[in-house]
């Protein structure tokens, strides 16, 4: 299930989206801090966290796939296919 994070992530300008992978880099680094020094009330915000993160790379990668000429697609499935063998 997409996350409201995520639904919004898709509406971000490139620039944006990467500030707010950023941050959210951040958040989770301190997130992981605060709770190996002390303890985190609830654990699993470090869990949703990092899936935002993750979310937010895959948004990334998308708009990179997607602007890709046809022959950089071409180069690609070239590479991809020598790395199944």
């Amino acid at each position: 299930m997409a996350s409201k994070k995520f639904i919004e992530a898709k509406e971000f300008s490139d620039a944006d989206l990467l500030a707010e992978l950023k941050e959210t880099e951040v958040q989770y680094g301190k997130l992981k801090m605060d709770h190996a020094i002390k303890g985190l009330e609830n654990p699993l915000l470090i869990r949703d966290v990092r899936r935002d993160v993750a979310r937010l790379k895959t948004e990334v990668r998308r708009r990179e796939l997607g602007a890709m000429t046809p022959e950089q697609v071409a180069g690609r499935t070239k590479i991809r296919s020598r790395r199944r063998k």
